[in-house]
């Protein structure tokens, strides 16, 4: 069964092997900012997500990852759906994610509803494709 919860203490070690593109002295504070979700497959860590906020005004979901036999199921769907109610619940009504160009991913974000808003090249890394979805508030 699957579960998204807050990551806790004792996810620390897990987020802090894993997420490598996070730097080590973020992760404590964005735990304790509830900005990490750890999903969880009956009793196993089975990814991560975790967030910010652009402009600080704006949910930005920084990275979603699922460990590759958990992929293809529903379970980035969940996690992301599940994330953006928790954002209309706070109040927004816009949330935005990113995704590179050369990735599959920009794909399900676009079947989730989300739209192209922008670009961002550096220059070692491809393209970065910004993308935004309205979650209007009902």
């Amino acid at each position: 069964m699957l579960e998204i919860k807050y990551a806790i203490e004792t996810d620390y070690n897990y987020i802090l092997e894993r997420d490598v593109h996070m730097h080590k002295e973020l992760v404590q504070p964005k735990m304790n900012e509830k900005e990490i979700f750890i999903i969880w497959n009956e009793e196993t860590r089975i990814g991560w997500m975790r967030y910010g906020y652009f402009w600080d005004n704006i949910p930005f979901m920084n990275m979603i990852w699922i460990d590759e036999p958990y992929r293809n199921g529903g379970t980035g769907k969940k996690v992301v759906q599940h994330w953006e109610n928790l954002m209309k619940q706070k109040g927004f009504d816009t949330v935005m994610t990113s995704t590179q160009a050369d990735e599959t991913a920009q794909h399900f974000y676009r079947k989730l509803g989300y739209v192209d808003a922008g670009a961002l090249l550096l220059d070692t890394q491809p393209l970065e494709i910004i993308l935004i979805k309205k979650i209007y508030i009902s």
